[in-house]
């Protein structure tokens, strides 16, 4: 179980340029990956969505980080969206991950890094 309102998420480690950036909570259920992190009023870890190519904030109190990763674990864009609205459809995106503003600056990533998933063993 993650920290996403008690629902229970594959987790997984973000590793960028050999290191850990951050646990997040991996969404592959259709139903896990259209509620994505609406009505959260604070994001304590990043939620992957696999498979996703596009995402909005419909019903969302915070902003968010959203970025847009290819199959090979590139980061292809990254945006900040406040609630609301509706990001673009980025078709070779492989999954997105959701993250509490500012998160992709802290951990120093940007468009053209790679990501890579680690799967948590339990």
């Amino acid at each position: 179980m993650t920290a996403h309102t008690g629902r229970s998420l594959e987790p997984v480690w973000l590793v960028s340029q050999g290191r850990v950036v951050a646990s997040a909570g991996r969404a592959t259920s259709r139903t896990d990956r259209r509620r994505g992190l609406i009505g959260m009023t604070t994001i304590p870890e990043p939620l992957l969505l696999d498979p996703c190519s596009w995402v909005h904030t419909m019903g969302m109190k915070t902003t968010i980080d959203v970025a847009y990763v290819d199959a090979e674990g590139t980061i292809m864009r990254i945006d900040t969206m406040k609630p609301w609205r509706v990001g673009p459809l980025t078709r070779k995106a492989r999954f997105v991950i959701e993250a509490s503003s500012g998160s992709f600056e802290r951990w120093q990533v940007r468009v053209g890094d790679t990501i890579e998933v680690r799967y948590v063993d339990h």
